[in-house]
């Protein structure tokens, strides 16, 4: 059976985030996305935890299910095309772990994964030992990555820790401001304990298969999602039961199991290329390279970001491909489409918001539309601009202004009156 899993995403706890983020829309909106699985998100915080204790029971595959009294006022507001999508949920944290190891500061995000709500309150009462846990939903704990990955394994058999986004420059394991050059450097003998890394929305897994030291581990993606609409911008395919232990274990091996990830394209992630934000300044490594790493315009340090940083770390070329490889997929949410077809930059536009109501449900799901419906089908519910886009953006016919320096990408499906010629070439025909 066919599973979307997105394991990386936060709730209202955490900074930044929307308020929007609780587990009652969390639920409903995996039913519009199309998501299987979803993180719990930021167990590690008191008050959260405690609504997650009362809201989320143990079904009969060892995966969180939100009781009915909860999910019945949701399921009657959805549209018939998605209020029957099964949801379940898994307790996962991002802590963010800073500290100083071979003489530098080290920031690194990592993503703790438990079985069961037991597991849970141990690992929070250890490290409520060490930081403030009510401060973030993603905690700032001054401990070395490597003895958060032993809590981790000793916790239970069936736990995982995966290092977050590995490529963002600032807090990541890779990183080219605070991480380290290797896996062993990170956490040395404990290294192979890493089974899976998640690769951020700057890079993709064919960045991540250039390096050696990665062979032989899952490479995932998480949505990281601090709002409600970017649930599942990137997630995990598997071909598994819905059962805790299976999913788990489909990542730790990497076996058949893993099927691949849904991306975003990397290029959109807000620190594919290097670049300085202040001076409006995005550069490629190569033009990086030639200026020394320092901005032409105000001659500070640039930021690098992770296609340089792959190329640094890399021992393969580019493109290159493993034999066995895993499915990458690199998507646009129906609501970004929506947007650029009605040339409206807020996704929170009324109007905006309303054709995507409409388009769930005539077709249901984001990923079913995204990855199943036929552009016929598409147009003949009355979407013509959508299914042109979604056949472009399969044909990956799209232009993308690279991020850089935390500035995200724009990724552009048409050009400038294109939508206009192809509506009219297709309702001829």
């Amino acid at each position: 059976m066919e599973l979307i899993v997105d394991l990386h995403t936060h709730s209202s706890y955490a900074r930044a985030t929307s308020k929007q983020l609780t587990l009652e829309n969390i639920y409903k909106w995996a039913k519009i996305k199309g998501i299987n699985v979803i993180s719990t998100a930021d167990f590690t915080h008191p008050k959260w935890f405690n609504e997650l204790y009362s809201k989320l029971e143990l079904d009969e595959g060892g995966l969180l299910e939100l009781k009915k009294e909860f999910t019945k006022p949701v399921d009657d507001s959805l549209p018939q095309t998605v209020k029957n999508n099964k949801v379940r949920f898994i307790l996962s944290t991002e802590i963010s772990n800073i500290y100083s190891k071979a003489g530098r500061v080290r920031r690194l995000h990592n993503l703790v994964i438990v079985p069961n709500f037991q597991i849970a309150s141990e690992i929070i009462a250890q490290l409520s030992r060490i930081g403030n846990l009510n401060a973030d939903g993603r905690p700032i704990i001054g401990m070395d990555s490597k003895e958060l990955l032993r809590m981790t394994i000793e916790s239970h058999p069936d736990s995982l820790f995966i290092p977050a986004h590995i490529w963002t420059p600032w807090f990541a394991m890779f990183g080219s401001n605070s991480g380290f050059d290797s896996l062993i450097e990170a956490f040395e003998e404990l290294s192979p304990h890493i089974r899976a890394v998640e690769t951020g929305l700057s890079s993709d897994p064919f960045m991540n298969w250039r390096l050696r030291q990665l062979d032989g581990i899952t490479v995932v993606s998480g949505s990281d999602a601090h709002s409600l609409p970017k649930l599942a911008r990137e997630a995990n395919i598997l071909n598994c039961e819905w059962d805790y232990k299976e999913i788990i274990g489909a990542i730790k091996t990497n076996d058949k199991r893993f099927v691949g990830t849904l991306e975003f394209f990397p290029e959109e992630g807000m620190y594919h290329l290097d670049g300085h934000r202040k001076c409006n300044i995005r550069l490629t490594p190569d033009e990086t390279k030639k200026i020394n790493g320092i901005c032409p315009v105000c001659g500070n340090k640039l930021v690098v970001g992770v296609m340089h940083r792959v190329d640094d770390l890399a021992d393969r070329p580019e493109g290159y491909v493993p034999k066995n490889h895993k499915i990458v997929e690199s998507i646009v949410p129906i609501v970004e489409i929506i947007a650029e077809t009605k040339n409206i930059k807020s996704i929170h536009s009324k109007s905006v918001t309303d054709e995507y109501d409409r388009v769930i449900a005539s077709l249901g799901d984001d990923f079913t539309i995204l990855r199943h419906k036929t552009s016929k089908d598409i147009a003949k519910a009355g979407f013509l601009e959508l299914a042109i886009a979604i056949d472009k953006i399969r044909k990956k016919e799209i232009y993308i202004e690279p991020g850089y320096d935390g500035v995200y990408g724009i990724v552009k499906i048409f050009k400038p009156g294109e939508i206009k010629q192809k509506s009219g070439q297709l309702s001829f025909l």
